[in-house]
């Protein structure tokens, strides 16, 4: 398990994390979802021992970051925004080389690479030198070298930046791949990638968690109500009427029709009734051809806890014509989306230089 409480970490007279705690069951997959700035690589240093905290405490299987922090180092496998690699060495000798860093013998580490190369589907690539290797590929050497002495707890630090649209889905079904084998946390300002990958978020804004939970529970909690989409085949007016009368249901929005693919209905509910709504549309005799979540409600929800259209543009989320209304829209001066990418990595630069004598 992971534990933090009133965690704190200040860069001179700059609050990077501002007294948080939060803890991560073993096997979870959690992400840290914020703005660019918002303390979530302050905050996934310090759980990788690359940072002291100013105050409270972090513990990582109940040992103490501060206290004994070779141990936690041991427990901890970490994936930086930019994978430290070396260019002129082969995937299979970089791995290697890695292993023996964190104290696994020769043979440990020559056992350990055939199984770290297939998780990571590095096989085909294991002799071919690393500056030859696309981005995508060589995302997936750092995260080899993150798990490459078995560690309890994996930390990847915005693990799809910079990728296309299919190495993200790649990642993304690779670091699920490892859920079992890992507690996993994982960063990242996109909605949309954070919420198919992870069990539970962490929205983080100016150093503090606003919110926590499963996309269910946040959507909830956030939103004005769940919203569910549903495709189907019969009378409108008839399923109307029958999901009406089921517990927790605000209203039924009216049908649009699609020649295509059935009638469409959006209900929006108190509660995540997927399945009292399914047997409702089974059991009445209607076709169900498809029922999920709206999309963009918990877009829409994170939007407004980080900062309305601006915080939308840089997560990635759609903006409707509601959010233009939102008076915090519209700032004293415009700054671009990721203006503020390296706040943290900028601050804790100027910390150095400042204890430094």
């Amino acid at each position: 398990m992971i534990s933090a409480y009133s965690l704190t970490k200040f860069y001179g007279d700059r609050c990077a994390v501002n007294g948080i705690d939060f803890e991560i069951a073993d096997g979870e997959i959690v992400g840290f979802l914020g703005l660019n700035g918002a303390g979530k690589t302050t905050t996934l240093k310090i759980l990788a021992c690359l940072l002291l905290p100013s105050a409270g405490s972090v513990k990582v299987n109940d040992i103490d970051v501060t206290e004994t922090p070779h141990e936690v180092r041991k427990l901890v496998g970490f994936l930086p925004e930019s994978p430290p690699l070396y260019n002129e060495m082969t995937t299979a000798g970089f791995l290697l080389f890695a292993a023996q860093l964190r104290g696994m013998s020769k043979d440990k580490a020559a056992d350990r690479l055939d199984e770290v190369l297939e998780l990571t589907d590095l096989t085909g690539v294991r002799d071919q030198v690393i500056g030859t290797l696309s981005h995508g590929y060589r995302q997936r050497v750092g995260i080899a070298q993150a798990i490459v002495h078995d560690p309890a707890v994996l930390i990847l630090d915005e693990p799809i930046k910079g990728l296309d649209p299919v190495q993200i889905v790649e990642i993304r079904e690779m670091i699920r791949g490892l859920k079992g084998r890992h507690t996993i946390l994982l960063s990242s300002h996109i909605l949309p990638e954070i919420s198919q990958t992870v069990d539970r978020i962490l929205m983080i804004k100016d150093g503090e968690i606003v919110a926590q939970g499963t996309e269910e529970e946040l959507t909830a909690k956030l939103a004005s109500g769940v919203r569910l989409s549903i495709t189907f085949r019969g009378d409108d007016k008839e399923l109307r009427a029958a999901l009406t009368k089921l517990d927790h249901v605000q209203r039924v929005e009216a049908a649009r029709q699609s020649t295509t693919d059935g009638t469409q209905l959006t209900l929006i509910a108190d509660d995540d009734i997927r399945a009292e709504v399914a047997k409702t549309i089974v059991e009445g005799g209607f076709d169900l051809l498809h029922l999920s979540h709206a999309e963009q409600e918990l877009e829409q929800a994170f939007v407004r806890l980080t900062g309305g259209r601006r915080g939308a543009v840089a997560a990635g989320a759609a903006v409707t014509e509601a959010d233009d209304d939102d008076p915090a829209d519209t700032p004293a001066k415009a700054e671009p989306a990721e203006a503020n990418a390296d706040d943290d990595d900028a601050a804790e630069a100027k910390d150095k230089k400042e204890e430094s004598p």
